[in-house]
């Protein structure tokens, strides 16, 4: 499928350009501007797009279940329709290689999928009952009655990493699309052209579902993040990205006059246990996986293991030596965008400058590319209170530290920041001998992993892809998984209501045909 490319905003189902056509669409490896320009939106557009999803609010919010799953399911049909020149666009402005992107749109597809099916399964809603005592002792009971409703319009700020699945029609977009918000999405400035192609494709889909046409807007720039977060329209944002600009945006959201939550996922280091029992048996192995690990996507993923822990052994130096030999062997690659590139080389020079550090592996890399690295640091460094190794380097850079005894890791585990993962590599005697360690990652992480490796995040129900600050913003919730739709509802009580006025989720015939908890009992049996 063809489409026109305009560089204009997306505001209730019209195309907008007020603003100057001043933006480029770059391609990640020479910079090389996409022939059409992007409109710079104006506080006007910004205004608009706010407007045409609080217009559209009420009646999507009050839409059938069935029906929002409808849309979903339309709009990854019309992003599985999209054909070569998509991809196409997409290689040119992420320097990402076609078979990645073809993988994350089937990511893209399958979560806005899953999110059609909780739709029609109705848990999401949290419906309860407790129907009235009129006969209780000392008092009655009222007829109470549960429910969750859509937050209002969410501002969805793009992400640079994923172009798609944590994008325009991403994890956030969908989880509040189906929650029954209509979206304001920022576009990312690195894949505007991206953007354009599937905003066109939920533009399609809201046609083909009848849905109010403000339930998907989208704006360009470099500015108007701020106006975005400040607009009274605004009732949540959901945000990917570094720790400065997800901080940002909370501190900007926390001082509007009705604050607002922001779902931020932001900075993790996401560190790897290395345990003596499995280094001994396997540690050349976890070596080789784990600088696959390391230099996957040119670690340009927010589970990417920045650092690495072990007390002192001789398997610790040979396993440090194999890591070396593998991340030392790694091509060099092309990274999302040349700023990202710069950052990634600030961050591997501050990391180099660091007293206590050497790099092991890595170096200058030819131009626009980036080359791994392997850093060793002594262990009083995770104790310094700058936390020095506690600032995320993006992209393929991991930091190994090994220490005396368990009891210095048991130190900095009660002491470090919160992460999005932390990974176990053990066998069952390991996990027997530092039992009392288990528990305590427990609060420090929101996925741990035993085994494996952090970078891949399935969508599915059970996944958490967040955890304590500054992994995010708010730990009770998800960014991946179909918990992420909790972070755009909010619980309503209905009280003595005639039924005839309740929401369908509520009314005593059950029309919705859901799992609704009565009187303390789960049933999906209509009311007597």
């Amino acid at each position: 499928m063809s489409i026109t490319l305009t560089g204009q905003q997306f505001i209730g189902g019209q195309r907008s350009g007020l603003g100057r056509a001043e933006l480029a669409s770059l391609a990640a490896v020479d910079g090389a501007a996409h022939p059409v320009p992007y409109f710079q939106a104006t506080l006007e557009e910004v205004t608009q797009a706010v407007e045409a999803a609080s217009a559209a609010y009420p009646a999507f919010r009050q839409s059938a279940p069935a029906a929002r799953a409808t849309f979903l399911e339309a709009v990854a049909d019309e992003i599985d329709g999209l054909g070569e020149d998509f991809i196409a666009d997409v290689v040119r402005e992420t320097a990402l290689p076609a078979a990645r992107i073809s993988g994350e749109r089937a990511r893209t597809s399958g979560q806005l999928r899953l999110f059609a099916g909780i739709l029609r399964r109705g848990d999401f809603l949290g419906a309860r009952i407790d129907r009235a005592l009129p006969d209780r002792t000392p008092l009655p009971r009222p007829d109470l009655r549960q429910v969750r409703i859509g937050l209002g319009p969410v501002a969805v700020f793009g992400a640079s990493n994923f172009p798609l699945a944590f994008s325009v029609a991403g994890g956030d977009t969908a989880s509040a699309l189906a929650a029954g918000c209509p979206v304001v999405v920022k576009a990312h400035s690195s894949h505007m052209a991206t953007a354009e192609w599937v905003g066109q494709a939920i533009e399609r889909a809201v046609l083909k579902t009848g849905m109010p046409a403000g339930v998907f807007n989208m704006v360009y720039g470099n500015r108007v993040g701020q106006d975005l977060v400040l607009a009274p329209g605004i009732k949540a944002v959901g945000f990917t990205g570094s720790l400065a600009g997800g901080r940002a945006l909370c501190d900007l959201a926390a001082a509007r006059p009705e604050p607002i939550p922001v779902f931020a996922e932001m900075s993790s280091i996401n560190p790897v246990w290395l345990m003596p029992e499995a280094l001994r048996t396997r540690g050349d192995r976890i070596a080789t996986d784990l600088a696959a690990s390391v230099t996957l996507g040119c670690g340009q993923f927010c589970t990417n293991p920045g650092l690495v822990l072990a007390v002192d052994s001789a398997e610790t130096e040979n396993f440090i030596d194999r890591l070396g030999e593998a991340l030392s062997a790694s091509p060099e690659q092309a990274m999302l965008n040349r700023q990202i590139l710069e950052h990634y080389r600030q961050g591997v020079a501050r990391l180099a400058a660091l007293p206590g550090v050497a790099r092991l592996a890595g170096g200058e890399a030819e131009p626009g590319k980036a080359r791994a690295h392997l850093f060793r640091a002594a262990p009083d460094l995770l104790f310094d209170t700058a936390r020095p190794l506690e600032n995320e380097v993006f992209g393929p850079a991991t930091v190994v530290i090994t220490v005396p005894d368990t009891e210095t890791l048991a130190r900095f585990f009660a002491a470090m920041q919160g992460q999005l993962t932390m990974t176990l590599q053990a066998e069952a005697s390991d996990l027997e001998s530092h039992a009392g360690l288990l528990a305590q990652l427990e609060h420090r992480a929101g996925r741990l992993l035993l085994n494996g490796y952090p970078t891949g995040v399935e969508v599915c129900d059970a996944m958490v892809h967040g955890g304590p600050y500054p992994a995010t913003s708010d730990s009770r919730g998800t960014s991946v998984g179909t918990l992420a739709i909790d972070r755009f509802l909010r619980p309503v009580c209905f009280q003595n209501y005639p039924d005839a006025y309740l929401p369908p989720a509520l009314r005593d015939a059950n029309p919705l045909g859901i799992v609704r908890l009565v009187d303390g009992q789960p049933t999906r049996d209509a009311l007597n």
